[in-house]
This record gives C-alpha cells, sequence and structure tokens, in this order.
C-alpha cells in the first residue's frame, strides 16, 4: 500500500487571553497531519506542542519528515505499534510531533473500517464524563464574568487556574456564580509544599472536588508531603509524562492527568491508562490550547476516564476543524461519523 502524507502549521488565535501561573497566551500554534490511502481516504492528526516540555511549532515541524518517512516506509496504517515503535526510535522525545501522527493513523484505521474510533476500541460513548471548562487567572471581575458566561452556556464542572495571591478571592468569586458546579483546581506547580497544604485546606471550605499539580514536579517530596496532608485529591499532571513516572506517582497523588500532547501517541496513552489503573490511581485526560484535529480524539478515551478536561478547542476563537460536539461539557461521539470525527 502507498501511503501519502503532508503537514501544515496553523495560528490559533484564542476568545480570551488565557492565564495561568506561568504566563498568558493569547494564540496557539498547532501542527496538523495527513495521512491519505490508494483510495483517497485521509486521516487527521494535530500536534499542539508546549514550551514547557522543550517543543515548538519548529520542532514539530523539523521532526515531522523524518516521522513520516516511517509511515510512508512502512506503507500500513493499520501496523499502528509497529509505527509508533519505529517514530519513538527516530526520536525519544517530542512526544506532540508523534502524537500527531499516531492521530492521523488512527483516524484513517477506524475510517477505512467505517467505524468511530471508540468503536474500533469497544469502548461505550455513553460512558464519557463532562468535560470540565477552565477559567483561567484574570481580574476577580472578569473571573466572575467568565464564571456566568461558562454556567449560562451549560457548564456544570469548571477548573479554576490559580497560583496568586488572590486565589481565594477568585474561588469565592467562581463559587458565588456556580454554586452549583463542580470545581477543580489547579495550581500549575506554583506553591510551596506548606502552602499547598494551607490551599488545600481552604479549598475545601468552598467544595472544590481535587487539587491539580500543587507544588513543581521537580519536588517530588513535596508532592508526597502535600499528598499526605491534603484534605483534598491531588491530582499529577506536570509530575505525570510518561508511562515510566505512573508508578512513580501512585503513593504522591490520586489521580494521573494525563496529556495526549505528553504521552507521544494514542497507543502509549491506553498503556498509561491501564499503569494507572494497576496502581490504583484515577484518571483524567487533559489537553493543552488544541484544535479539534487532536481534541477529537482524546474525546474518544472518555469512556476509559474518570474526569476530562477536554476543553482547549472550546478556548479558541475559531478552530478550523469541526469535532464532536462539547456543548455544556457532555462528550457526544457520534456513532455515524467515522474516526476521530474532525473534519
Amino acid at each position: 500500500m502507498t501511503l501519502t502524507t503532508e503537514f501544515e502549521r496553523v495560528e490559533l488565535p484564542l476568545e480570551n487571553a488565557f492565564t495561568i501561573a506561568r504566563g498568558t497566551q493569547e494564540s496557539a500554534e498547532n501542527v496538523v497531519v495527513k495521512i491519505t490511502d490508494e483510495g483517497g481516504m485521509t486521516g487527521v492528526g494535530g500536534a499542539a506542542p508546549a514550551a514547557h516540555y522543550g517543543e515548538t511549532a519548529d520542532t514539530v515541524e523539523a521532526i515531522l519528515p523524518a516521522l513520516l518517512d516511517v509511515v510512508e516506509e512502512v506503507g500500513d496504517p493499520h501496523a499502528l505499534t509497529e509505527i509508533e515503535g519505529r517514530m519513538k526510535e527516530v526520536v525519544h522525545d517530542n512526544p506532540a510531533a508523534r502524537c500527531a501522527v499516531s492521530i492521523a493513523l488512527h483516524d484513517l484505521v477506524a475510517k477505512r473500517l467505517g467505524v468511530p474510533l471508540y468503536r474500533l476500541w469497544g469502548l461505550d460513548a455513553g460512558d464519557a464524563p463532562k468535560t470540565s471548562y477552565t477559567i483561567g487567572i484574570d481580574t476577580v471581575e472578569r473571573v466572575r464574568e467568565k464564571t456566568a458566561e461558562a454556567v449560562d452556556a451549560g457548564f456544570s464542572v469548571l477548573k479554576i487556574k490559580v497560583g496568586t495571591d488572590r486565589d481565594e478571592q477568585l474561588i469565592e468569586a467562581v463559587r458565588e456564580e456556580a454554586p452549583d458546579a463542580r470545581l477543580r483546581v489547579d495550581a500549575n506547580e506554583a506553591w510551596t509544599p506548606k502552602e499547598a497544604v494551607e490551599k488545600a485546606r481552604m479549598l475545601a471550605d468552598h467544595d472544590v472536588e481535587f487539587v491539580e499539580q500543587p507544588v513543581p514536579a521537580e519536588d517530588p517530596e513535596g508532592l508526597k508531603y502535600v499528598y499526605d496532608r491534603s484534605p483534598l485529591p491531588i491530582a499529577a499532571d506536570e509530575s505525570c509524562l510518561t508511562l515510566e513516572d505512573v508508578p512513580q506517582i501512585a503513593d504522591r497523588a490520586d489521580i494521573a492527568n494525563l496529556k495526549l500532547m505528553k504521552t507521544g501517541g494514542l497507543l502509549e496513552a491506553k498503556r498509561m491508562i491501564h499503569a494507572a489503573r494497576a496502581h490504583g490511581l484515577e484518571l483524567m485526560l487533559g489537553c493543552m490550547v488544541e484544535s479539534n484535529a487532536s481534541i477529537a480524539a482524546g474525546c474518544h478515551l472518555g469512556p476509559l476516564l474518570d474526569y476530562a478536561d477536554l476543553d482547549g478547542s472550546l478556548l479558541l476563537a475559531e478552530d478550523p476543524y469541526d469535532g464532536p460536539d462539547l456543548s455544556g461539557g457532555e462528550i457526544r461521539l457520534d456513532e455515524n461519523r467515522n474516526g476521530t470525527g474532525a473534519r
């Protein structure tokens, strides 16, 4: 079989400036991969690189020709394990670049078989949890406005970015506007261990569900300190990048927060999910600021998750790709839309 490949870089403006403890983002650069078979059927996948993990759109574009050479050399899109293994031999790092190829291949394979991706995996679409909607750091008044807008749009699960000297004020504003919402908090490594425990006690008073990455990933003992003392469950994001990290966080967190762009591919994401389950961890799948070219694939993993944070495409001013319906936070996987559903 002959496969042809191509990729393009896309600039994605955000609806609103998005601020976390590490900085502010007004746009995202994704790279979209397309893999086409002899019959003209095309699979689509996206890379959403994060500079925090050493990847940019430039590095993705630099490595993709070598990765796509592997695809063309193998020539069989169904040889997913072989291709992902060989790509990792070509470049061990650059997981977002490898993931874009993996998503495009899975999309193509499911389309060739005439099924949605979740059906290819034997999953029940009705088991997917609701996705949260993220409220970035802002003024208290603007956070209040964003929360009201999210509630009006039907979102009942909200993730609040923190890591400021106004954290309690921000949470109070959100809780006032969304008294019945499930709230989650993400500090993006902003706190010291002792500070994190104090913040967790405050957050528990506001009925927060869990705290994500309270301390720097470079401080595993600090994470353990917080885990042992926090009144709230702890989710590990920056501390859980690869399969090898899963057992390392098993006695330091309650929840493993995976992201496709960290895992390097859908097969590896599933391995990490099973490893996390084996270590007694709950599971969340998060995302970067991403187009549906990649978010759509994450949605098909929904039935394997306890929590979802797949709102990256919802933060965009416009998305060149359509995907699963996420209105109100429900993950609706269309049984009549084959592949990932990205179009």
